[in-house]
């Protein structure tokens, strides 16, 4: 199937590419729909405090919270074109806005205040995803979806002139490139370790030969990227959002739902859905719970291991 066809329509369901998949998956409970009816779902965030979800829709302008016991109901809206989130050293959410074209945190009451929108007087493009190291640092992508057009943000020009990937120190204040060999920079995640970032490409959505892979970087003094190799190619469809469980394994959404692989690129197996995944998140009091956000809709996958903390 060409990249940047979806397997559109298939039940829910595993797909087994290696033996060692069925260790992770529990194949007699398939993923379950828990809300739909969204544009697109994306930047799923689990808070163990309050054991919710947020979520996104991106062109629907508004951040959603599923709980168990309420279901999904509005959390935020204008959400300013909210994509992916993340929590930082405090539990406080931090969050990609692609219309105010920063990256954002909500307070503990709730007030919504600017972590950084610019690099050498520059705005940037559009904030995409973002994670928080141990160290407190704030390592995000900013590709230019977002001022593509006014579907997922405001038409405009790139003042950068290209798409990184960002490391913020909020202690310094500081804003510093760590990668500038992507054509759209994604999803991201940590190893388990913190020594190897998981950047994927998605340039193929708007370029039939551009990149659909997942590249990976060694971290060499907690700041700096080195050794940049392609993990995997990702087909059908492209990776776009990406989680790192317990035991390395990497978990990327595709055009058939979540491709699982090994930190050395080896397809372990899939879980199909009826529609083009986009991101994923580990959640649950035992952060073995898989929540999806694809396309129209939120999907929960139970699995029997961990996502990395």
């Amino acid at each position: 199937m060409a990249a940047g066809m979806a397997a559109a329509g298939q039940p829910p369901g595993y797909v087994v590419d290696d033996e060692a998949f069925r260790a992770l998956v529990v194949a007699a409970d398939p993923p379950r729909r828990l809300h739909t009816g969204l544009t697109w779902a994306e930047g799923p965030v689990y808070r163990p405090a309050t054991d919710d979800l947020l979520f996104s829709d991106v062109p629907g302008d508004t951040m959603w919270r599923w709980s168990a016991t309420a279901g999904a109901e509005v959390y935020r809206r204008p959400s300013q074109f909210a994509n992916g989130s993340t929590l930082d050293q405090q539990g406080r959410v931090v969050t990609c806005e692609q219309g105010t074209r920063r990256i954002a945190r909500t307070e503990p009451y709730g007030s919504v205040v600017g972590v950084v929108g610019h690099f050498g007087g520059a705005r940037l493009n559009s904030p995409n995803d973002v994670v928080v190291r141990s160290d407190g640092t704030i390592w995000f992508s900013d590709p230019d979806y977002g001022i593509l057009s006014n579907e997922q943000g405001y038409q405009a020009e790139s003042e950068l002139g290209h798409c990184y990937v960002f490391r913020f120190d909020p202690r310094q204040g500081r804003l510093s490139v760590v990668a500038d060999d992507l054509v759209k920079p994604n999803g991201l995640a940590f190893s388990v370790d913190e020594t190897v970032l998981y950047v994927t490409d998605s340039a193929v959505t708007h370029d039939p030969d551009g990149p659909h892979h997942i590249r990976a970087y060694d971290v060499v003094d907690h700041a700096t990227l080195v050794n940049s190799r392609v993990v995997a190619v990702v087909e059908p469809g492209w990776p776009d959002g990406l989680r790192v469980d317990a035991q390395d394994h990497l978990w990327v959404s595709s055009g058939e739902g979540i491709q699982c692989y090994t930190p050395d690129g080896r397809l372990l197996g899939r879980i199909r859905l009826p529609e083009i995944a986009a991101n994923c998140e580990f959640g649950g009091p035992d952060r073995n719970q898989l929540f999806i956000t694809a396309t129209s809709s939120l999907y929960l996958a139970p699995l029997r291991v961990a996502g990395a903390r």
